[in-house]
């Protein structure tokens, strides 16, 4: 469940740093979190340590103006953030911001194939691409790029779109259907800017809100599926001949949350993730994460990091 992951990010640090809480779940995804205040209620957790306030972006706006409140820790868009990042500036209240992202997911002709394949269904369909660090961009190496996509659309026509509390589904429901217009919206640029659009043959549920796992060949860096936070499950693939170039796409972004490398060669891996403006760097896989590393971003993915000793300092005194 990726809301109540985002919970216990939030509220495990700042319980250990000896403070109460007060967390303000997404409008559109609060029952994790209720069901985690009951979980708490169960432990007999003392009234007032962790605090659960629903609502809209109003309520969120109280929380973070109310004077009371000394730090706030935010994962979400860009544009919430900014608002966020305006309401605290001037005062002693810290602030972490964990936000937009349009990682690269880049695979040279050397990497395993199969291998890259897996990471890149990962990278991208997990959670219906609902996810700040999914990555979002594919760059492969010009020689592979056949042999690469023709394996990723078998692959793609193996996933299973449907009940998101079915264990067996693969890709489930989009958020809301306001993030499903958004979806369709961009799909629909995209198409529009000349990108070819593929989806596997699947069958979607007659109710709620679906999208089928997407993938868009023959992506320019101008396109605006390439540069904008698209947030579901689409992918945008496009090729590169040298490493130089592809830390050129790669970093032509104003996001810089994460980014992947599949490659046989650790000399590679190491100049790559030199040169990649991202705050996590994945060597051969992705979307794998250690609680004792720091997480968090640069230039509009954000500042701060969460996780080990990094992500402690914020929540204390000092």
């Amino acid at each position: 469940n990726f809301p109540l992951l985002m919970l216990a990010w939030k509220i495990a640090p700042a319980l250990a740093c000896g403070n109460t809480v007060v967390l303000k779940p997404a409008e559109t995804t609060p029952l994790s979190a209720l069901w985690f205040a009951d979980i708490c209620r169960q432990a007999d957790l003392p009234p007032g340590v962790v605090n659960i306030v629903t609502g809209a972006g109003e309520t969120g706006a109280a929380v973070v103006g109310h004077p009371d409140i000394d730090k706030v820790a935010f994962t979400g868009s860009t544009e919430v953030g900014r608002l966020i990042a305006r309401t605290v500036a001037g005062t002693d209240k810290k602030l972490t911001l964990e936000l937009g992202g349009k990682a690269a997911n880049i695979v040279f002709a050397d990497a395993a194939i199969d291998q890259a394949v897996e990471g890149i269904v990962n990278g991208i369909f997990f959670n219906q691409g609902h996810v700040c660090c999914a990555g979002s961009r594919l760059l492969v190496e010009e020689s592979v790029q056949e042999e690469l996509l023709a394996s990723l659309k078998r692959r793609l026509g193996t996933l299973r779109v449907g009940d998101p509390l079915d264990k067996n589904t693969d890709v489930g429901a989009i958020n809301s259907a306001e993030q499903l217009a958004k979806i369709k919206e961009l799909s629909q640029i995209g198409e529009a800017e000349g990108a070819e659009r593929w989806s596997p043959a699947c069958e979607l549920p007659e109710r709620g809100f679906w999208f089928p796992p997407t993938i868009f060949t023959g992506v320019a860096q101008s396109h605006t599926i390439a540069r904008d936070e698209i947030f579901g499950p689409v992918l945008s693939v496009l090729t590169f001949r040298t490493p130089a170039e592809a830390v050129e796409k790669a970093n032509n972004t104003p996001y810089g949350l994460s980014a992947g490398i599949w490659t046989e060669k650790g000399s590679r891996i190491l100049w790559m993730a030199d040169k990649l403006r991202a705050g996590v760097v994945w060597a051969n896989t992705f979307n794998k994460f250690d609680p004792a590393s720091p997480f968090g971003g640069y230039k509009e993915s954000g500042y701060g990091r969460e996780g080990g000793l990094h992500g402690l300092e914020a929540y204390l005194d000092v």
